[in-house]
């Protein structure tokens, strides 16, 4: 161990926190939790026979270390989750011994609403948080939540019809047996889908607004069932709660003040919009937005845009999101960023300046391209803050934490576009593609369908083939309108 090191270690608080190990070169290796950071770090410098060869492999990279104080254990559980999807360190996967981590899934679009984990969330409809590295911590977590937000873990064939015995101990909201109606149900279950996003403070005061005009109502009982959610979540708060933006202190996440000082900015980006494109073949094509507020995601605020101009444009289409971002409607909703970020070159930058300049704003603005992770920051013309004159191309090494935040959002909204795009394109290949033809009426349809055998027959079919059942006109538009699907 170095004396830089040595000295660090003894200015260690004995709060709740989240630390950063990291290497010669400055890059985290491996990202931990702690009820009490002081025990937790320094025992890893501490002699001990029953340390693994890999944790011995990590303490001897270990050159520097870092931490965030948070309030209580959850806190560090959620704040740890997000920061090793940011920076995916070498050695938390390394130490998972060929183990995945751990997703919540809450499905709360289907019928009979559960809560589940997993291994490997997918892209069925359902909400899914994490990744979480403890799978005891998180189960623990929604143990304290559940008696709050009482929730159902009956799947498939295993629900009951009739209610069961935790719905008498008030864990389980009785869907099955009537106690709770699926629309009441549901709406617990965002509540709970908020304090998981980390809108605790939020919650509460909607929980508050709604006692109150409900015992004003002379809804009393209702008002009680409130003012009970209410004292647990207070309750909650002294025993163990969990993580979120609202005490997170972005002053201390490196990469928010790198990146403030490799922007020239005055202080680090609160919040940062990063947009991105998605189609195939000029089809389907969608636009993402995704919310960063202190340097962890806000999918509450994340929003998704079907393009309404037709064919393969990034540019055009680029313009539109922006432009459709920043109409007066969504600006009086959503605000103002403190950075936008897109995923692109200096085209796609090009074409989002253009579009915020013609809606009236000035927002500092950045693009990322994939290839070789360069950051494109237009130059502004000082006479005329609508012109670019140049594009500077911004180049930083992997490990920085600057460039590891931007591409955690760069990667979010890629996922979250490709994710839509997906959505699309699978509703698109369940429909007739004969139904889409001008002019073709489902008699028309019906006859095609009956002569070639299939829908597939007809697409295969040659243009002459088709004027032979429908005539040379109809032909020509039922070919060109299938070569362009």
């Amino acid at each position: 161990m170095n004396t830089q090191l040595e000295a660090k270690l003894k200015e260690l608080p004995t709060s709740p926190g989240v630390y950063f190990h990291k290497d010669a070169a400055g890059e985290t290796i491996y990202i931990g939790k702690a009820a009490n950071l002081r025990n937790r770090v320094r025992h890893y410098f501490q002699k001990s026979r029953n340390r693994d060869p890999k944790t011995d492999a990590l303490v001897k990279e270990i050159v520097d270390t870092d931490w965030l104080i948070v309030e209580t254990e959850l806190d560090a559980l959620f704040l740890e989750a997000e920061m090793v999807r940011r920076y995916m360190p070498r050695y938390n996967i390394l130490l998972r011994d060929d183990k995945s981590f751990t997703y919540v899934r809450i499905d709360i679009k289907s019928n009979h609403p559960t809560i589940s984990y997993t291994r490997r969330p997918l892209d069925d409809g359902a909400e899914y948080f994490g990744p979480y590295i403890s799978k005891h911590g998180i189960s623990t977590a929604l143990k304290y939540l559940r008696k709050i937000f009482p929730y159902s873990t009956h799947t498939g064939t295993n629900i009951p019809t009739r209610s069961c015995l935790q719905v008498q101990l008030g864990l389980c909201p009785g869907l099955e047996g009537g106690v709770t109606s699926l629309e009441d149900y549901r709406k617990t279950l965002r509540q709970l889908m908020m304090y998981l996003r980390g809108s605790r403070k939020k919650l509460i005061t909607e929980l508050e607004k709604q006692m109150n005009a409900t015992a004003k109502a002379h809804e009393f009982e209702q008002a009680a069932a409130l003012r009970n959610k209410l004292h647990g979540l207070k309750t909650l708060e002294k025993q163990i709660i969990f993580g979120d933006r609202e005490i997170h202190d972005i002053s201390k996440d490196v990469g928010l003040m790198r990146l403030a000082e490799t922007l020239s900015l005055e202080k680090p980006p609160r919040r940062i919009e990063g947009f991105d494109i998605s189609h195939m073949s000029g089809t389907d094509n969608v636009a993402s937005m995704v919310v960063f507020v202190g340097g962890v995601p806000d999918k509450s605020q994340y929003r998704k845009f079907k393009m309404r101009l037709p064919g393969n444009n990034d540019f055009g289409h680029m313009d539109e999101a922006i432009t459709r971002r920043l109409s007066e409607k969504n600006v009086k909703q959503w605000g103002l960023p403190s950075l936008f970020l897109i995923d692109g070159g200096k085209g796609q930058v090009g074409a989002a300046y253009g579009a915020m300049k013609k809606a009236g704003h000035s927002v500092p603005m950045i693009g990322l391209a994939k290839r070789y992770e360069e950051i494109i920051l237009p130059e502004i013309d000082p006479s005329d803050d609508t012109k670019i004159i140049n594009f500077n191309v911004i180049v930083l090494r992997h490990s920085d934490e600057a460039l590891k935040l931007l591409m955690r959002v760069r990667d979010e909204s890629h996922r979250f576009a490709v994710s839509y795009h997906s959505v699309l394109k699978r509703a698109r290949q369940k429909t007739n593609p004969l139904e889409d033809i001008p002019g073709i009426g489902p008699q028309t349809r019906k006859q095609l369908q009956r002569t070639f055998g299939s829908t597939k027959g007809v697409i295969e079919a040659t243009e002459d083939d088709i004027a032979a059942v429908v005539g040379a006109a109809k032909a020509k538009i039922i070919v060109s309108h299938l070569a362009s699907s």
